[in-house]
């Protein structure tokens, strides 16, 4: 049942990222090869310009597996993993750098540093990951929200997700995104906690005029399907249409991610978006696409 299709790098997302200036990033822990060759291939089209942190002999002999010379760039020495998130906190602190890359290091260590008062990354939101979708010969990206950050997060935190995601699509380009609530039913019911928080949310929406359609609740398949919400009689503004997938937990927004990537090829850009600057936080199972996507990702989202 597993796909032995490669994923493809999405083509729009990449262009749009060359059309932004030069971004610096921060790669903590660098030291580790697929970080290294993401960002040697983000370097070679101009999208990047990188400060290396981390052990800087490790660093150097995974650029020399890739025949990189990057002895004009920045390298911090550091052997701790902890201190070397704290580097890549404070640049982005200091405005040095625009996004922030994970390398060799537990995501929660990363995410730590980034969350510590003294370096004042956190803008008045709530931190949330957003994945940007996309299958082979097709371009037009779904957007899974969350499915990587927020385990059971409360309706005030999902309107915060909510809030996220929207800001984030319409820099891709898409001016007024829809935006599916899911849960297991198109029907509030009782039994089904998250069809009630859909609702909920949905009328939030309207409340607050959030400039975009929101639905909820919708299952999968009427959030992306127009016949099948065709045949359930399910007609409104996001039914089929979905940009956005705003999912009940984690596990529903993760299990639907990497079912895209292993059963259909699907490449994922992740990245964590509300602070002052984005971060990647790519898993060490993810290839050189996702990888370089995610990047791009994190430019577009960080102008």
């Amino acid at each position: 049942m597993l796909t032995n299709v490669e994923n493809e790098l999405p083509k729009n997302l990449i262009s749009l990222a060359k059309k932004k200036r030069t971004t610096k990033i921060a790669i903590v822990c660098a030291n580790q090869f697929a970080a290294m060759q993401s960002a040697k291939e983000a370097y070679d089209i101009n999208l990047i310009d990188p400060i290396f942190i981390g052990k800087k002999n490790q660093i150097h002999e995974e650029a020399e597996k890739l025949n990189w010379n990057i002895g004009n760039f920045k390298i911090i020495n550091e052997e701790n993993d902890h201190n070397s998130a704290n580097i890549g906190a404070k640049l982005a602190k200091d405005n040095l750098v625009k996004v922030i890359v994970k390398g060799n290091l537990h995501t929660d260590i990363l995410m730590r540093s980034y969350l510590k008062k003294e370096y004042n990354l956190m803008v008045g939101k709530r931190l949330s990951h957003i994945w940007h979708m996309t299958i082979r010969n097709n371009d037009k990206p779904i957007f899974i929200t969350d499915g990587a950050l927020n385990v059971l997060p409360r309706i005030d935190i999902k309107m915060n997700i909510l809030l996220n995601a929207v800001e984030f699509t319409k820099k891709i380009g898409i001016e007024k995104p829809r935006v599916a609530v899911l849960s297991g039913t198109e029907d509030p019911i009782a039994s089904m906690p998250s069809s009630i928080e859909a609702k909920k949310i949905m009328e939030l929406a309207v409340k607050e005029k959030i400039d975009a359609f929101v639905h909820g609740p919708l299952a999968f398949d009427n959030a992306v399907s127009l016949e099948a919400a065709k045949i359930k009689n399910i007609n409104n503004d996001v039914a089929g249409k979905a940009d956005i997938l705003l999912v009940p937990n984690l596990e529903t927004g993760n299990a639907l991610c990497k079912m895209m990537v292993y059963f259909i090829g699907a490449c994922a850009a992740g990245i964590v978006v509300g602070g002052k600057v984005p971060v990647v936080v790519a898993s060490r199972a993810d290839n050189t696409n996702s990888r370089l996507a995610s990047i791009a990702a994190s430019i577009i989202a960080a102008q």
